[in-house]
């Protein structure tokens, strides 16, 4: 045991050895890291400096400095840094900014408490009754209040706002940035465009705005949207232009702005003004899973909006040129099928009846590329334009007809009138145009007659027997598909037992062996896609174009 003992004391003496020769370096290393700096600060008195005793602490730090020293100033010349400051011109417009607070009285659900049965003649029958029809008389009708955003556009009173913040109400308010309130009138509404415009009675002339070009609105251009989120009159949010032509499928002449300035719930009917002060769009809607802004809102554009603006007032409703064509896309498969080098226009899939187009200006099969001096480069423009369009003035329209591009002039109608013609379109059975029936005497003749496979479909004479067993109306004309094979190419392109051929690459077809002859021609022509014209029982034709290889 003692000898463990002195064991231990030997190591805990030779480790301490060992500790106090390493340290002496360190003393010494240390002592001259603080002497370095007094030395360098005297260089005029070395004598004075003494080294230190061995183990002697290091000099304490000086202390923090409590006053700040801010970066130097920027050049005169130097560009600021961020955007420039826009408050200028948002408080030149704030007062022209104004909230619309709606009212309207709807019909209670039925969904509170219902009254307890009781046994006729009960104590508690008076009372009950008295507590629940109280309550009932208040669910009849109530009040719902909602808040949204305008501006106004003439300083005689004229307030343009978005049709669904006021949609249903039976009041309108508009109120003002000082705080005064004018009931307000509906002048007019456009669903199509989500847009309407109110008149209020002002003492004096009112603070307006005027409208901007968003045509020439380039994509990361400033924007500004002043309105009024979640109640917060008067908000102010700066951004840019994320994309232009966006179809977001509110209506049938979608070309939103998209922008990141934050838009929000109570910010619908408000401006998005330029850098100028210009209004060039009006805010819409958002794209958003939270109800609040993720930096992707949309305004409707002026070159859509001021039109129907002026119209509104200008009428009490809109008016909007219409060309009685049915239309579908030029996909890239129709777009070689016809010859054209890409895919663009809209092409025409038929007429209707009593519409603008009496003369064959333009005929099924054609692609519309131009309408009055504007491209149509897809086939969702050509409905936007059109209804830009005067009605009853004469406009230049670009078609492609067999390959080549020609110019027919042609009149628009009035859409609101399209409805009564549209229906008419299948009334005429075109009796006149019915093909000569052939006596099958010659043995071609009848041979030709005979039911073909071509591409998955089985196509055959349209008889009687056939007409009446597909149901299909007298008034189409062509051969009848009978079978279409489950995964073929035909089926791909959604071609149906009982729809019926009318043209292959604008060539009548009135015999089966027509339509695989044209196709075989076609192939020998290099054609990759043979382009047909498809009537469905009704007689509404479409065109699909059909692969060759």
């Amino acid at each position: 045991m003692a000898q463990q003992v002195r064991s231990s004391w030997k190591r805990f003496a030779a480790g301490g050895i060992a500790l106090a020769v390493a340290a002496a370096p360190m003393s010494s290393w240390a002592q001259t890291q603080s002497d370095a700096p007094a030395q360098a600060q005297a260089p005029s008195a070395p004598s004075q400096a003494r080294p230190s005793a061995p183990g002697a602490m290091l000099p304490a730090p000086a202390p923090p400095s409590t006053s700040f020293n801010p970066p130097p100033s920027p050049p005169a010349n130097m560009a600021p840094v961020g955007p420039a400051s826009i408050a200028d011109l948002s408080e030149g417009l704030l007062d022209a900014v104004v909230n619309i607070s709606t009212s309207q009285s709807v019909k209670s659900t039925g969904n509170g408490p219902q009254p307890p049965q009781i046994q006729e003649g009960s104590p508690f029958q008076e009372f009950f009754d008295d507590f629940f029809d109280g309550e009932g008389g208040q669910q009849g009708n109530r009040k719902v209040s909602s808040l949204g955003s305008g501006f106004v556009i003439d300083p005689a009173g004229y307030v343009v706002t978005n049709n669904h913040v006021i949609e249903g109400a039976d009041d309108i308010e508009v109120v003002f940035p000082n705080g005064s309130k004018l009931k307000a009138t509906l002048i007019g509404t456009d669903t199509k465009t989500d847009l309407s415009v109110l008149k209020v009675e002002p003492k004096a002339p009112l603070k307006a705005v005027p409208f901007g070009n968003s045509h020439r609105m380039r994509i990361g251009d400033w924007v500004m949207a002043i309105g009024n989120p979640f109640g917060l009159g008067g908000s102010v949010t700066l951004g840019i232009i994320s994309a232009r032509g966006r179809n977001i499928n509110a209506g049938p002449y979608d070309n939103f702005i998209q922008t990141d300035a934050a838009i929000n719930k109570g910010n619908s009917g408000g401006p998005l003004f330029n850098m100028r002060g210009e209004v060039i769009g009006i805010n819409t809607a958002i794209i958003s899973p939270s109800g609040g802004s993720i930096g992707i809102g949309f305004a409707v554009p002026t070159e859509i909006a001021e039109n129907v603006v002026r119209q509104l007032i200008e009428f009490g409703e809109t008016r909007r040129g219409w060309l009685g064509v049915r239309i579908q896309p030029v996909t890239d498969e129709v777009s070689d099928s016809l010859g054209l080098d890409r895919a663009k226009g809209a092409l025409v899939s038929g007429i209707i009846n009593d519409g603008p187009i009496k003369n064959g200006e333009i005929k099924a099969g054609d692609v519309i590329v131009s309408f009055d001096g504007q491209t149509i480069n897809e086939m969702r423009d050509l409905p936007r334009i059109v209804a830009e369009s005067p009605v009853g003035k004469e406009v230049d329209v670009v078609i492609l007809r067999d390959g080549k591009e020609q110019t027919v002039k042609v009149t628009p109608g009035r859409l609101e009138d399209s409805v009564q013609s549209a229906d008419a379109e299948s009334d005429d059975p075109q009796a006149d145009d019915a093909p000569d029936t052939d006596d099958g005497n010659d043995q071609s003749a009848q041979q030709s007659k005979e039911p073909v496979q071509a591409y998955g479909m089985t196509i055959a004479v349209l008889d009687e027997d056939r007409r009446k067993s597909f149901e299909i109306a007298e008034s189409v004309e062509g051969v009848v598909v009978t079978e279409v094979a489950a995964g073929s190419l035909a089926a791909e392109k959604g071609v149906k037992p009982g729809e019926v051929i009318v043209e292959v690459a604008q060539d009548f077809v009135e015999q089966p062996s027509d339509v695989t002859s044209r196709m075989d021609a076609l192939k020998a022509e290099g054609r990759r896609n043979a382009h047909i014209m498809i009537a469905d029982k009704a007689g509404n034709l479409r065109f699909v174009a059909i692969p060759l290889d």
